[in-house]
């Protein structure tokens, strides 16, 4: 059976959904962001427990088609902005997800949009937001080298969005005491 899990963000947030399920008595056949398969089938009373178990952690089982789509939506962003070189990406990242999920892009858009009451691509601008911020902290990189990894046309381009989500520039993000890096599932 596969269970979609909602908030699965990260490689830590698959661990510790893994333990979780084996502390269970299941077998993970198969984990990702978003969703796991185990064996044997749960049943109704097993579901019960895992999902108790899981809001603990704060994850959250998903039965319905199209909350899975959804969620689906949101882990392939998150998966695209944070795991990968989007410099290296040939086509928007929008047409990427509708393409990985089979689906056609219009309609995921519009049910996004209903049931999050932001778009596709304001949800894709908040976490690069987010990743900028992380590589802003790190100090690793300068800015241009962060906007030409981040699939910005220049770090014009990137400190022109940054401002507008944030309020501030990124030198000034990258020098105030306190910073307001949200987790990636509370964006």
């Amino acid at each position: 059976m596969i269970l979609f899990v909602k908030n699965m963000v990260c490689d830590r947030c698959v661990l510790i959904v893994r333990q979780q399920l084996q502390a269970q008595g299941f077998e993970v056949e198969n984990i990702s962001l978003g969703q796991v398969e185990v064996l044997p089938d749960p049943n109704p009373t097993q579901l019960q427990q895992i999902s108790a178990s899981f809001q603990v952690l704060g994850f959250e089982l998903i039965d319905k088609e199209k909350d899975q789509l959804i969620e689906a939506v949101k882990t392939e962003v998150i998966n695209l902005v944070h795991y990968s070189d989007l410099n290296e990406l040939n086509q928007s990242l929008m047409q990427l997800v509708a393409e990985r999920l089979h689906k056609d892009y219009a309609y995921l858009s519009r049910l996004f949009s209903d049931a999050e009451g932001i778009t596709i691509e304001r949800y894709v601008i908040q976490q690069k937001i987010q990743k900028v911020k992380e590589l802003l902290e790190y100090g690793e990189l300068n800015l241009n080298e962060i906007a030409y990894q981040m699939g910005y046309s220049s770090s014009a381009h990137l400190s022109t969005q940054f401002k507008s989500v944030t309020g501030i520039s990124p030198s000034k993000y990258k020098t105030a005491a306190t910073k307001d890096r949200k987790p990636l599932d509370k964006v």
